[in-house]
């Protein structure tokens, strides 16, 4: 029975760590999600990047085609492994040693009549992927170099080196021409927020008395029977410095580029009823009958087994409709593998 699997490495979240049980907790510690810039609707339009956000840039819109296939077939030969009587008498041997209960005899002494090879392939096609996104983004401002002259170049003509081919990556690199100063949106230009913790006042319930004041009949000490304490968040002042701004009152904002590289792997296991489990089909070491790696891959055409054949072009066509006009095609390579089995059904 033929079984296709469809794999795509994903990125895992992995969650930050939290506070244990019992430990102090500052609320004005807020941790960093996305972009720290103004609105969108504060920042200037930038030509050539007037919708920023999440969506990949196609980059048939600024870059260069994707690669091709070639235009036929490369000449390949398949030299597919056979199990001869000698190596099955071998191995059943062998097996029948490896029990403590078996008698090799049987195994020694058997006369084949019959031996039908179950040869089970396993191709893999991975796609080696670029895409690109755009935010606005920003950093506290500190009397730096605002590069905010000359035109703006295209998401896709920026240069970004490719890393180790095959591995998911991610980097970030800022906009050139894009850079403008902006007052701090979270603290209103003034480098100070309000403290949440003691919501602006500098004052907190006591925690030792509940803030009743008292601790049985007696004066409650640390907070001279107020049942208020200084804020530790704040020191009393009532307020923290900006963690957007870190006090400065002004942002320094630029267009980022967001680079994803990412492996794509199509899986496909050609399994002719032998009836072994295809999930444990990768504990088994087989043999590769052909590895190749180009911008882009031609199927298998030419291969004995027709199922095969079949399933790679499947691959590669499902992978060139999925990523060509998202993503920049940069790198393919294909594995096929042999993993044969044999029946015997008379001995």
């Amino acid at each position: 029975m033929d079984r296709t699997h469809l794999l795509s490495d994903q990125d895992e979240a992995h969650p930050g760590p939290s506070c244990p049980a019992g430990s102090y907790a500052d609320p004005n510690t807020v941790a960093k999600d996305g972009a720290t810039a103004p609105p969108a609707d504060m920042m200037p339009v930038v030509p050539g990047y007037e919708s920023l956000g999440p969506y990949v840039i196609p980059p048939s819109d600024f870059g260069p085609t994707q690669p091709q296939a070639p235009s036929r077939a490369p000449e390949r030969r398949f030299d597919i492994p056979a199990i001869t009587e000698e190596l099955a008498q071998e191995a059943f041997i062998k097996y029948a040693s490896s029990k403590c209960c078996y008698s090799s005899k049987p195994a020694k002494e058997m006369v084949f009549t019959d031996l039908q090879s179950l040869n089970t392939y396993r191709y893999r096609l991975e796609t080696f992927t670029e895409s690109r996104t755009t935010e606005w983004d920003s950093e506290p401002y500190n009397g730096q170099v605002v590069d905010g002259f000359g035109v703006a170049p295209g998401p896709w003509s920026i240069p970004v080196p490719i890393p180790s081919l095959f591995q998911d990556c991610q980097k970030a690199v800022r906009v050139p021409h894009t850079s403008t100063v902006k007052g701090c949106h979270s603290c209103l230009n003034l480098g100070r927020s309000a403290c949440r913790r003691c919501v602006n006042s500098g004052r907190t319930q006591c925690a030792f008395c509940g803030g009743m004041g008292r601790t049985a009949s007696n004066r409650c000490s640390p907070c001279h029977g107020s049942g208020m304490t200084r804020c530790h968040s704040c020191g009393g002042v009532g307020s923290i410095t900006c963690t957007t701004c870190k006090g400065q009152g002004k942002l320094l904002c630029f267009i980022k580029l967001k680079i994803t590289w990412k492996n794509n792997v199509y899986v496909a296991v050609i399994d002719k009823g032998s009836g072994f489990p295809v999930e444990l089909l990768d504990r088994i070491s087989g043999e590769k009958l052909l590895t190749d790696m180009a911008p882009m891959v031609y199927p298998v055409v030419s291969f004995p087994d027709s199922s095969v054949n079949a399933e790679s072009e499947s691959a590669v066509r499902e992978h060139q409709a999925q990523f060509a006009t998202t993503c920049r095609i940069l790198q393919q390579v294909c594995f096929l593998s042999w993993k044969g089995l044999q029946r015997l059904p008379h001995v």
